[in-house]
């Protein structure tokens, strides 16, 4: 008995210890995370129309104007995301780089996240750390912890994350059902790309259902989550699958083309391995080039080192991947944003494959590791660029529009400088700070009558 009683002490000894282990993985993923992206948190200004645009709506004074909860017949149903939005931006439009330092911490959570979902499944400590490390870098996490207009991928990956810690902690049965239901329908209240998470869920339970090394428990805890989730999706989708399937005119990026799907998943796992591509429906832009082939073998090596460290690990790489892209492969267009929840498993991927990889294998994921690193920088230094831009261009915008008596006020874009910035920094923006915009400004070609020129900084020169 006493024998019994020393073991079970040790035990829980062992358990407490683990957990705190666990949660200093948390705070040195989420501190190195922050501090890595700090052309993100310090920039002064912001991205995109969608900022903008969603600033004039929440308003200086008044009540918010908030997005109801139960109008299931839009389009884009994202009454969690779109109510945050709108008090956010209420309280710290003005003040840009809290607002994205408040967006950044967030995306730094979720990284710490998945550096605990890792050690919970059995990762060593370091792979697991640079696994999230790798994801909260890279170019898929840097656009959307730089971009306000992404609120809802960081929302819907976050509730992903914790169904899995759910399903990893061991957590009694009642528990592990209403976490995954109240998640899954918050994820799904954020954006419509949760609707992956059961298939995700499934995908990680068909890899481990035949594994021998995989404890009976947390089979059957992903197979409880898995239907669960599912159960949510299906209504959810019952409720909005007509919806989903007819974009409204003028949103053509939202159209369903099928013939997309092959370029699209290619271009998705391509992405990350070419730095100097901003954004990712460039990413086969140039053709199938040097730089586009070295990316080919990089992403292969991944593949090859999860298939050397077992190949269930790299069927659930290729078909967790597909899984969590899978509702945005036929859209028109693709977009860096829908990649987020997609960089987060392939990199728990490579994190689990390290401790059976050979040096070769080690070699290729450093490699790619490396490339991702690289290629989210880039698009941290693009972000603040534009950034840096917005700051100087809406303010003068605005003096200019209230300074003219005929309008549309005319501005042409000066031949240095970026014109797709100042395409979405005036596209369909009610107002800025008070002076209504609208249909007041219009941008014409450099051989039009204008009545001023915007140069690269952001400046409006009158003519």
């Amino acid at each position: 008995m006493a024998f019994d009683v020393g073991a079970a002490q040790a035990a829980t000894s062992a358990s407490r210890g683990l957990r705190r282990s666990h949660m200093g993985a948390f705070v040195a993923v989420f501190a190195l995370a922050f501090l890595g992206s700090w052309l993100l948190w310090t920039n002064p200004g912001y991205f995109s129309h969608d900022e903008l645009q969603w600033a004039s709506f929440a308003g200086n004074s008044g009540p918010i104007q908030w997005v109801p909860w139960l109008d299931v017949a839009s389009f884009q149903y994202r009454p969690l995301t779109f109510n945050l939005w709108l008090w956010l931006s209420r309280h710290l439009f003005d003040t840009p780089q809290l607002f994205h330092a408040l967006l950044v911490g967030w995306g730094a959570a979720n990284a710490g996240l998945a550096c605990v979902l890792a050690r919970r499944l059995g990762v060593a400590a370091w792979p697991a750390a640079i696994g999230a490390l790798v994801f909260a870098l890279g170019p898929y996490a840097a656009y959307v912890h730089g971009w306000i207009g992404t609120i809802g991928d960081l929302a819907w990956v976050s509730c992903a994350l914790l169904v899995a810690l759910l399903v990893a902690g061991g957590v009694r049965a009642w528990l592990l059902v209403a976490g995954t239901l109240l998640l899954t329908t918050a994820a799904l209240l954020a954006k419509e790309a949760a609707v992956v998470i059961p298939a995700i869920l499934g995908v990680a339970w068909l890899c481990l259902a035949g594994a021998a090394q995989a404890a009976p428990p947390l089979r059957r805890r992903l197979l409880i989550a898995t239907i669960v989730a599912a159960f949510v999706v299906l209504a959810y989708l019952a409720l909005r699958l007509p919806v989903l399937l007819h974009a409204p005119d003028g949103a053509a990026a939202y159209q369903v083309d099928p013939a997309q799907v092959p370029r699209h998943w290619l271009e998705y796992q391509l992405f990350p391995f070419l730095p100097p591509v901003f954004e990712i429906f460039n990413t086969l832009a140039r053709g199938f080039g040097g730089s586009l082939a070295l990316a080919g073998l990089l992403w292969l090596g991944v593949v090859a080192a999860c298939w050397r460290a077992h190949p269930r690990l790299a069927l659930f790489f290729l078909l967790g991947g597909a899984a969590a892209l899978a509702p945005v492969l036929p859209m028109s267009a693709a977009s860096n944003q829908y990649g987020y929840g997609f960089a987060a498993l392939a990199t728990l991927a490579a994190a689990a494959a390290w401790a059976r990889a050979p040096r070769w294998a080690r070699v290729a994921l450093a490699l790619a590791a490396l490339a991702c690193v690289w290629h989210g920088v880039n698009v941290m230094r693009t972000t603040r660029y534009v950034g840096n831009v917005q700051a100087v261009f809406s303010p003068a915008l605005a003096d200019a529009v209230r300074a003219e008596t005929e309008p549309p006020l005319r501005l042409r874009v000066a031949t240095d400088a970026d014109e797709w910035i100042f395409r979405r920094l005036t596209f369909e923006i009610p107002s800025y700070r008070g002076v209504a915009i609208d249909d007041r400004v219009q941008l014409v070609p450099a051989d039009a009558p204008a009545d001023a020129v915007i140069q690269r900084d952001g400046r409006i020169t009158p003519l």
